[in-house]
C-alpha cells in the first residue's frame, strides 16, 4: 500500500479514535473517521496482547492484504483504523478477510459502483 493512503502520525490515530464511529467482531475493531482528503487512508494497530512479534507482524500482513484486495471499492476521504485484538492471533487469512468485509459494510464504506480496473462481469 502506498504511503500517502496510510495513517502514520499517532495524532491521526487519535482523532480517528476520538471523532470517529467503531465497528467489532470479536477479533477485530474497525474505527472510522471523515477526512477532508480525496483518498482514503489506513492503520493498523496489532499490540502486544496479541501474540510476540512474529505474530503480530503475521497478524499485520494478513490485514494489510484483506484491506489491499477491497482498496479499490473503499469510498474516498476516509480514516480508517482495525485494530486487532486478541482472536485475531488464531484466525487465517479467510476468517479475517471475512470480518473485514462484514465491518466495511457495516460502516458503508464499501462503494458499489465498479472501480475502472475491475473487469466486468456482463457478457
Amino acid at each position: 500500500m502506498k504511503k500517502q493512503f496510510r495513517l502514520a502520525r499517532n495524532e491521526d490515530f487519535q482523532r480517528v479514535r476520538r471523532e470517529g464511529r467503531s465497528w467489532s467482531v470479536p477479533s477485530l475493531v474497525l474505527q472510522t473517521s471523515p477526512s477532508s482528503l480525496p483518498y482514503s487512508r489506513l492503520g493498523l494497530v496489532v499490540s502486544k496482547r496479541v501474540g510476540k512479534a512474529v505474530v503480530r507482524n503475521h497478524v499485520r500482513r494478513l490485514l494489510r492484504e484483506a484491506v489491499r484486495s477491497r482498496w479499490a471499492n473503499i469510498k474516498p476521504g476516509w480514516d480508517i483504523v482495525v485494530i486487532a485484538r486478541v482472536p485475531a492471533a488464531g484466525a487465517d487469512f479467510w476468517q479475517l478477510s471475512a470480518a473485514v468485509d462484514l465491518m466495511l459494510e457495516r460502516a458503508c464504506l464499501l462503494s458499489t459502483e465498479r472501480s475502472p480496473d475491475q473487469p466486468s462481469t456482463a457478457k
